[in-house]
């Protein structure tokens, strides 16, 4: 499922879509905005079903080799253990998973075959496909190490599958090391041959989490604009970095409007934020500004955190 992070990060992109765009209409921007977190779910599914397209053709490959003229004894008697793999298996046979597909028509490995058989291909000449067909253990858990390990050493890091997903969906690029986790962290999980899909959030609040920080954050950036100013009284406002300016209208956003979270929690996630998507300096910058404007919020009263909010 999508993390905080991961969604301050997206409303991060749409802000500044909007203000290079010199767009206004905050509507059609949100729909963008919630769409490209929906599709984070595709990119998901998609990697999922690319394992049980890798074993199809594995599967395809025994078949055709048992019906050679001149079949030898390997491709009558086939190693089977990879078409016998029990997480894949539990994919393939997943009603949530076969669900998602047809409702959503993702039939991207019917129309783009080619990448099926490069992550086979690749697979079939690594060391770790031909350790995992020697293995003589049996078990769910062999079997499941072995998927982790072909997705992290075979399926994430290749370089033309990641071209391939940057073309379908340009906000893919930023997701694709996030969603690799979340395939990882969904497979690691698995402790059964039952797998049911996620969802794709939480539960509501973060789903709700999305259009409050957006629409907030773009409403009053104006107002946030005049704070940010009179806390960096040694820089004018076009000397800051774009992705800056929007990190700490959002972090703003989050001061005033949403209590349960600590203001310390949200300086911290627009520190780490800015060390992937800003400048190399940003960081400290964005921690001073932040520290100061969130003490003068305190003392004015703007800022009334709940529960753990003060802390």
């Amino acid at each position: 499922m999508i993390n905080r992070r991961h969604i301050r990060v997206k409303v991060m992109q749409s802000v500044y879509a909007m203000a290079q765009s010199h767009n206004d209409d905050l509507v059609r921007e949100e729909k963008f905005l919630k769409h490209s977190i929906l599709k984070m779910f595709d990119l998901y599914v998609l990697n999922l079903q690319l394992l049980v397209e890798v074993q199809k053709l594995a599967s395809k490959k025994i078949a055709l080799s048992k019906k050679k003229i001149l079949a030898t004894s390997a491709d009558l008697k086939p190693n089977t253990k990879f078409i016998d793999n029990k997480l894949i298996n539990a994919i393939a046979e997943s009603v949530s998973v076969e669900g998602y597909i047809e409702l959503n028509k993702l039939n991207n490995w019917e129309l783009d075959d080619e990448y099926v058989k490069i992550i086979f291909d690749e697979l079939q000449k690594s060391d770790l496909y031909q350790k995992y067909l020697n293995t003589e253990e049996d078990s769910f858990k062999v079997d499941k190490t072995f998927v982790i390990d072909f997705f992290k050493q075979i399926i994430a890091p290749n370089e033309k599958l990641g071209d391939y997903f940057e073309d379908k969906m340009i906000s893919w690029v930023d997701d694709i090391p996030f969603v690799n986790t979340w395939v990882v962290k969904s497979l690691s999980k698995q402790k059964n041959t039952l797998f049911v899909l996620g969802s794709l959030y939480k539960d509501k609040d973060d789903e709700d989490f999305v259009s409050n920080l957006f629409r907030k954050t773009v409403l009053k950036q104006a107002d946030y604009e005049k704070d940010i100013v009179d806390k960096t009284p040694n820089w004018e406002s076009d000397r800051i970095a774009d992705i800056d300016m929007i990190l700490i209208k959002m972090a703003i956003t989050e001061f005033i409007n949403f209590p349960s979270i600590p203001t310390r929690v949200t300086i911290n996630e627009y520190i780490e934020i800015s060390k992937d998507y800003s400048t190399s300096k940003s960081s400290y910058f964005i921690n001073g500004v932040l520290d100061r404007i969130s003490k003068e919020f305190v003392n004015e009263k703007k800022i009334v955190k709940i529960g753990r909010g003060l802390l």
